[in-house]
């Protein structure tokens, strides 16, 4: 369709934008793709990946969580790309839709080819993919607000968080049960987080009419960000990303990193129910649904009677809070260098406190980001 077709600016409105519900299941959908995938690739590469002949060909821990921290490094590195290919050429919506279809190769690569090389091309596509439409994706919610209802943000970028983490819950429960399962093993297991894929992909699709499409600014992007005002908010905005940037190397650990292996070597047995090391990180997705509420409803109102609590004092807190779980972690290790096999409640202390950081820090980077860039 040709683009004068689609609505360019914010209707005059005071309620929520049309397009809302379909970048919410989008959004659901693809982090059920993604964590899904992700939940399992550290036992994937040390317990089930063969050669091409179908003998074993598994790496060792050291070596798996040098890949899985290649992959992750480029799914963060890669949204340079996607926002130059957004702001610079093709908008928002096109880079997200052509991208999540080279993101769905990314997962029946894996689904289909469980040796090294299904490997490398199947996170080499699936980085592409997430990590082109991650820049975009947020940035595609606040396109939809205009000054009439922008009151509305704060309250969508919840949803939208809470969307995320309502796909990630049900996937890192569902894909390992499906890769231990000798019915199923990894072909079903990437597999399903493809579907999901394609699911999201459609439903993003669907929603073209209802979106707001802001148009690429072209050779304007380059001349808008090295303005006064671009220059601006890129120093404002910097220093609250360095230490952003840190709290996400941090938490990538606990969601199928080195948690997932320390988890191998402790006592999985939940109040008899035993626990396979890569479903202990779905305490964070279950965490966050009920902390969201909890700090926007309790704990921010009461200290706002006592002092404000601005967005950077929120992502300093949740700092603090993430450097806390760690000292949890290296707890753990002490006890596991001793000797021991300590309880998985250890760890579901960690996840807590981290998540407890994770919802003060993220969704109130989320609408900072948005607030702070230049228009």
């Amino acid at each position: 369709m040709a683009k004068h077709q689609y609505a360019t600016k914010p209707p005059n409105i005071s309620t929520m934008p049309p397009g809302v519900p379909f970048i919410i299941g989008n959004e659901a959908a693809e982090r059920f793709s993604f964590y899904g995938m992700r939940s399992i690739l550290i036992i994937f590469m040390t317990q089930y990946i063969v050669t091409s002949s179908g003998a074993t060909d598994h790496m060792g821990d050291a070596e798996a969580r040098q890949n899985f921290a290649l992959f992750v490094s480029a799914v963060y590195f890669l949204p340079i790309l996607g926002a130059i290919l957004a702001e610079g050429f093709i908008g928002k919506y096109q880079t997200i839709f052509w991208l999540s279809i080279v993101y769905c190769f990314g997962h029946f690569a894996l689904a289909l080819n469980d040796t090294r090389l299904g490997l490398v091309i199947g996170l080499g596509l699936i980085s592409f993919g997430a990590g082109g439409i991650k820049p975009c994706v947020s940035a595609n919610v606040g396109d939809q607000f205009g000054e009439s209802n922008k009151h509305l943000l704060s309250k969508v970028f919840g949803w939208f968080y809470f969307s995320i983490n309502a796909g990630s819950f049900i996937s890192t429960i569902a894909c390992p049960f499906l890769l231990a399962d000798p019915r199923f093993g990894p072909r079903w297991a990437f597999g399903i987080p493809g579907v999901a894929m394609v699911i999201a992909t459609i439903f993003f699709w669907a929603g073209r009419k209802k979106f707001v499409h802001i148009p690429p600014a072209g050779l304007g992007f380059v001349k808008q960000v090295f303005s006064r005002e671009g220059l601006g908010a890129l120093g404002r905005l910097a220093i609250v990303y360095v230490f952003v940037a840190v709290f996400w190397s941090l938490w990538d650990q606990s969601s199928g990193g080195s948690w997932t292996l320390q988890a191998q070597k402790m006592d999985l047995n939940w109040f008899g129910i035993q626990l396979l090391p890569a479903q202990v990180q779905t305490a964070n997705p279950i965490l966050i649904l009920l902390f969201i509420p909890l700090v926007n409803y309790v704990i921010y109102p009461l200290t706002d009677r006592f002092f404000l609590l601005t967005p950077l004092r929120k992502i300093g807190i949740g700092l603090f809070l993430t450097a806390g779980s760690y000292l949890v972690i290296w707890h753990i290790q002490q006890m596991i260098d001793a000797g021991g096999k300590p309880s998985v409640n250890w760890q579901f202390l960690a996840y807590a406190i981290l998540t407890l950081g994770e919802a003060m820090v993220s969704i109130t980077g989320l609408e900072f980001s948005y607030t702070q860039a230049p228009n």
